[in-house]
């Protein structure tokens, strides 16, 4: 009897300490709603992360057999796809090649970036402990509230002009590097010795000794309290107090002063390849990632903190902000009829996401009413070459496939779609749908 390619199932939570508590994180509020098997809520614990796919530190479920994702899906390969099959070599045991999270994020993340394919085979060879997989971790972070993000190095001017304007940050940096490092800023990013003088002024601030980083914090956020703010910082001093308050003596706190600080709105979003510097702050976001859990971190946090890795692995390439935005485009496989299917398609070949948005009956829009008698809108998303994770974030509706009586899906639920698989999506109960749906097909 073949196995039927569309099926839901049963993410994996995850509760850190800089979560959003109880219902004011997305993740507690999707597996509340769609009464994830085993979950119970605790109104006073941090959800942080809802983890869909086959990595070991969270494996999904097939619903109702509680059998492991990556176990069906080496049962039943042609869920998988000719092509990734053939691309991706762990295909074959089951492993989707993205990993498709919700993260709640109240307190600031680490100061981290992820190891490229070869040095995270070279530092799971040798602290498989720490580094628990061999892959590397390009990562999207879609916004699905307002979401704020360090990421990236600041442009070489705006750097040196917290240089010159912020005498604390300025003090952890010997004058020699400051000086080598402000002599070029108006050369090309992208020359050598740029690049040399950045990982020097940097490797410089994260390994300055604790006595003098610490006093140098304590002055500043004394002198921003104090209300004593040069126009030159005015734009990072809430960020500055933000992180201090989170993290009292933390080095990392100065990376607000090295690091691109960005705000976004639903439906944007950043792309993070290997060697890029980012902390998410705050906000809840769709992301999605090859099958990694590498993090190299260096501050802003109680854990392991691997600075000599980090610094060696960046590329330092300093930029505007944008280098790291995803913008939208309609999918152009799809069949639109009021309904808008946005593509975010960042420049690797483990993920792409949909955000789909289907309004109910009668509406103009998505979460508009409905009005009796119109029918409902359906939307086709048309058959993909390899597997996807749909989660619906808002409304709810029903998905058909293969000419059968379609299935029911709400807010918070899960649902695994095999390869060459059409799915058509209406929203029901008089308000409109979204789903997110995360895809592979290289």
């Amino acid at each position: 009897m073949a196995t039927d390619p569309v099926f839901k199932i049963i993410p994996a939570t995850q509760k850190y300490d800089w979560g959003k508590v109880g219902l004011s994180s997305k993740v507690a509020q999707f597996a509340a709603a769609s009464k994830i098997p085993g979950f119970t809520l605790d109104e006073s614990a941090p959800y942080a992360e809802l983890w869909m796919g086959t990595h070991p530190s969270g494996p999904s479920r097939v619903l109702g057999t509680d059998e492991p994702l990556s176990k069906h899906l080496a049962a039943n390969p042609q869920l998988m796809g000719q092509k990734v099959l053939q691309n991706f070599e762990d295909a074959k045991e089951g492993n989707i090649p993205f990993l498709f999270k919700v993260l709640a994020i109240e307190k600031a993340l680490s100061i981290q970036t992820h190891p490229d394919k070869e040095t995270a085979k070279v530092l799971h060879k040798e602290h498989p402990d720490i580094y628990k997989d061999a892959n590397h971790k390009p990562e999207m972070a879609l916004a699905i509230t307002p979401f704020t993000a360090m990421c990236g190095f600041l442009p070489l001017p705006k750097l040196a002009s917290y240089i010159r304007s912020v005498p604390e940050f300025a003090a952890l940096i010997p004058t020699t590097i400051s000086a080598a490092f402000l002599s070029l800023t108006s050369e090309d990013p992208s020359n050598p010795k740029v690049k040399t003088a950045l990982k020097d002024m940097f490797s410089a601030v994260m390994t300055a000794e604790p006595g003098l980083f610490q006093s140098q914090l304590r002055a500043l956020v004394e002198r921003y309290k104090n209300g004593n703010v040069r126009e030159e910082e005015s734009d990072v001093k809430d960020l500055v107090l933000r992180l201090e308050s989170q993290f009292p003596g933390d080095i990392g706190v100065f990376c607000a002063y090295m690091l691109n600080y960005v705000k976004l709105q639903p439906g944007e979003a950043i792309f993070l390849a290997a060697g890029e510097p980012h902390a998410y702050v705050s906000g809840d976001i769709m992301e999605c990632m090859a099958t990694s859990d590498n993090v190299i971190r260096a501050g802003l946090t109680p854990k392991l903190r691997d600075i000599p890795n980090l610094v060696s692995g960046l590329t330092y390439n300093a930029s505007d902000p944008s280098k790291h935005y995803v913008r939208p485009a309609p999918f152009p496989r799809a069949d639109t009829f009021g309904v808008a299917i946005d593509l975010y398609d960042p420049p690797v070949p483990e993920f792409s996401v949909l955000q789909i948005k289907v309004p109910a009956a009668g509406s103009g829009g998505a979460g508009m009413s409905s009005e009796d008698g119109v029918p409902a809108r359906k939307e086709r998303v048309p058959a993909i070459d390899g597997p996807s994770i749909a989660i619906v974030t808002e409304g709810g509706g029903v998905m058909e496939w293969g000419g059968k009586e379609g299935a029911q899906v709400g807010t918070g639920e899960v649902v695994f779609v095999g390869a060459g698989t059409e799915v058509t999506v209406e929203a029901q109960g008089g308000e409109g749908m979204v789903i997110y749906w995360a895809f592979v097909e290289a």
